[in-house]
């Protein structure tokens, strides 16, 4: 009987200290608050809502709402300020795996980039950017969300790892605190004057907004 109760405690069947939690897979999301960003944005958004109505956009991901052709050709100087910044961290944030090392990689980065005008009832369908390394978005306007999060308008972003719903038993969980969401996704909330940036193969979406206010943003990819 003492033999058997041994056996239940845990650490009767490892070596001292050698249990060990890793994971795997992890995936980077990086996220800014720009400075001044008040009297950025009110400068922004006054130029975006301008050019919404003298240029018809594009339709891509967008479900409604106006998407904006090359956004750097008239972004003034607000725009390249939001842009420069999002290369700064886009540097910082790449590196070259030479021989297990990292350097510090210098590249000539391509940006494309656009702006999003959503009105109630739009949002954006899941998709990715194949043709890009990074892909951000800096939020001009949230629409409100943070003082009434029924409005919508969040970012969604798919968890690479989606099969586990469909696998045996999806109601059980990995007892790390970072793996209980996995197969569900994460969701963003705007702010005005944040930025952030993710890996473009991230599968991402936008719900739909169901505020009063004009929710505006700009998304960017980074390629080579």
């Amino acid at each position: 009987m003492q033999g058997d109760a041994a056996l239940d405690r845990f650490d009767a069947f490892f070596e001292p200290n050698s249990f060990t939690v890793g994971g795997l897979f992890p995936t980077p999301l990086m996220t800014a608050s720009l400075e001044n960003h008040g009297a950025l944005n009110t400068d922004l958004a006054e130029r975006i809502t301008a050019r919404e109505q003298v240029e018809r956009g594009v339709e891509i991901s967008n479900l409604g709402g106006w998407h904006s052709a090359e956004f750097q050709t008239w972004c003034g100087p607000s725009g390249t300020l939001v842009l420069e910044a999002a290369r700064q961290m886009v540097d910082r944030m790449t590196v070259m795996d030479i021989s297990g090392e990292f350097v510090q990689a210098k590249v000539g980065w391509r940006i494309a980039a656009w702006a999003n005008v959503n009105r109630r009832g739009h949002g954006n369908k899941p998709h990715g950017h194949p043709s890009a390394f990074w892909s951000g978005i800096y939020w001009v306007d949230d629409g409100g969300v943070q003082e009434d999060p029924a409005v919508g308008g969040l970012l969604e972003i798919a968890d690479p790892r989606g099969l586990l719903p469909s696998m045996y038993a999806p109601h059980l969980r990995c007892a790390v605190r970072d793996c209980l969401g996995d197969g569900r996704g994460e969701v963003v909330t705007p702010r005005a004057g944040t930025l952030i940036l993710f890996p473009s193969w991230l599968i991402h979406s936008v719900s739909p907004y169901t505020g009063d206010r004009t929710r505006i943003s700009i998304a960017f990819n980074f390629s080579l």
